[in-house]
């Protein structure tokens, strides 16, 4: 079952639910449904962590674990799926998101060159935040459906993949069960 792969990695529940920044939640962390583990559950914290990933905002973790508790699906799964868009890929997912968004918009694509100070952020931001939020917003629904579809797809999989093993095993005991009472009776005769 997928359920024991997952559980292997996830921390504790009770660790999750007395976590300090978690706390502002009140009794909705408390909710059982965050830290299931099913194929809804699975599916949908990968739909909302993967939206998330592409949206150009600070604090996406938060922002995925607040998804996750409003529409109960698990919790360390969506949070950790934000992790996509880590240091290493954060650029190449935002200006991804970005000509996705001057494509939409239908306005060309600006020639950057890079500086890392305050004031060269501040500037360049103003000038592609419509088609990168537009773009990230894109890509995040693009990417959450996509991936609430493959999780559904590969859960079904292999729950009916353990199913059918366990079906054989069944069938192979009774054939085994009906060849030693025929094998008893041929030698009490």
């Amino acid at each position: 079952m997928p359920r024991r792969i997952i559980k292997r990695y996830l921390p504790d529940p009770q660790k999750i639910r007395d976590h300090k920044y978690l706390r502002c939640l009140g009794p909705l962390r408390h909710d059982p449904n965050i830290l299931h583990l099913n194929r809804r559950s699975v599916s949908g914290a990968f739909a909302v962590g993967l939206f998330f990933a592409f949206w150009p905002v600070p604090f996406q973790m938060l922002l995925a674990a607040i998804g996750a508790i409003l529409v109960r699906v698990n919790l360390p799964i969506s949070v950790a799926l934000v992790w996509i868009s880590n240091p290493i890929t954060i650029a190449p997912l935002f200006y991804f998101s970005y000509l996705v968004g001057t494509w939409v918009l239908g306005t060309p694509a600006l020639g950057v060159e890079f500086e890392f100070t305050a004031e060269w952020v501040a500037q360049e931001l103003s000038l592609v935040w419509k088609p990168l939020f537009l773009g990230g917003l894109i890509c995040g629904i693009v990417s959450a459906v996509v991936g609430y579809i493959t999780i559904q797809i590969i859960w079904r999989q292999l729950v009916k993949r353990s199913w059918d093993r366990r079906c054989r095993r069944r069938r192979a005991a009774r054939r085994q069960d009906a060849a030693d009472a025929f094998q008893a009776k041929v030698e009490k005769e």
